[in-house]
């Protein structure tokens, strides 16, 4: 029910930039294959650029991982039980994962089994370090955790220096995210300041001008996504499964 709320959501907000995209250019060049282009190559980079913000919000989860990573191993250092370790991440933890261990904590006190907890835990955050995390937690809890503590800390060094590495490569390809925006957006931005000049809307509402519009929107997008794969940082595949995996 949450998920189809929130995807009704993100229709009807593309929606809205459609309709207010394309009445403003129309405006502006009174053809109407100018603006729906236009509308159409709003709207479609505007939805992948908030697809580029969930990425950012794995990123910024991967980021805090040495932190909650420390937490637990301060917690379980002064007597706490995994549990109670986890459950003090909602106050004491990240900000942006305070909310999914808040659900944690509401979970366990319904009485929800402790690895199915985790493996929604799991599913809240989506990357592969997590993934070894929580795997260690629920085995240590199953098996015992002699070892709990070393493999943490191992587990904290290895992830510090693969967000070290990630950290320089973003870096250094993020003038490729910048030149995909600048390039996709300044040709229909010339577009459009042209099309107020009479010759320029005549040339657009032929046949052969809606053709010219046809494939440039195609190559914007074509370009667009080809050097976001470019700027895309590979991801480990995530060898172990969330809530639903078990």
């Amino acid at each position: 029910m949450k998920s189809t709320f929130g995807l009704l959501k993100r229709r009807g907000k593309l929606l809205v930039i459609f309709i207010v995209a394309f009445f403003s250019a129309f405006l502006i060049s009174k053809v109407l294959s100018i603006a729906i282009s236009i509308a159409l190559v709003i709207t479609v980079l505007t939805h992948l650029a908030s697809k580029h913000m969930e990425d950012k919000r794995s990123w910024q989860l991967f980021e805090v991982l040495p932190d909650i990573i420390d937490q637990i191993i301060s917690g379980v250092q002064s007597g706490l039980s995994l549990n109670q370790a986890l459950i003090g991440l909602e106050n004491r933890g990240p900000q942006i994962t305070q909310p999914i261990f808040k659900s944690h904590r509401e979970r366990v006190f319904t009485g929800t089994n402790f690895e199915i907890s985790i493996g929604e835990l799991q599913d809240d955050f989506s990357l592969a370090a997590a993934d070894q995390l929580f795997e260690a937690l629920v085995f240590a809890k199953s098996l015992g955790g002699a070892e709990l503590l070393s493999l943490l800390r191992q587990l904290g060094d290895f992830t510090r220096q693969d967000l070290s590495l990630r950290r320089e490569i973003s870096a250094k390809q993020g003038w490729i995210k910048n030149s995909a925006h600048l390039s996709a957006g300044a040709p229909w931005l010339l577009l459009l300041l042209l099309s107020a000049q009479p010759a320029t809307a005549a040339a657009f509402r032929s046949q052969s001008g809606v053709l010219v519009l046809g494939l440039g929107i195609f190559l914007t997008f074509t370009a667009y996504l080809w050097m976001g794969r470019l700027s895309r940082l590979p991801e480990p595949a995530r060898i172990f499964g969330g809530a639903h995996g078990r």
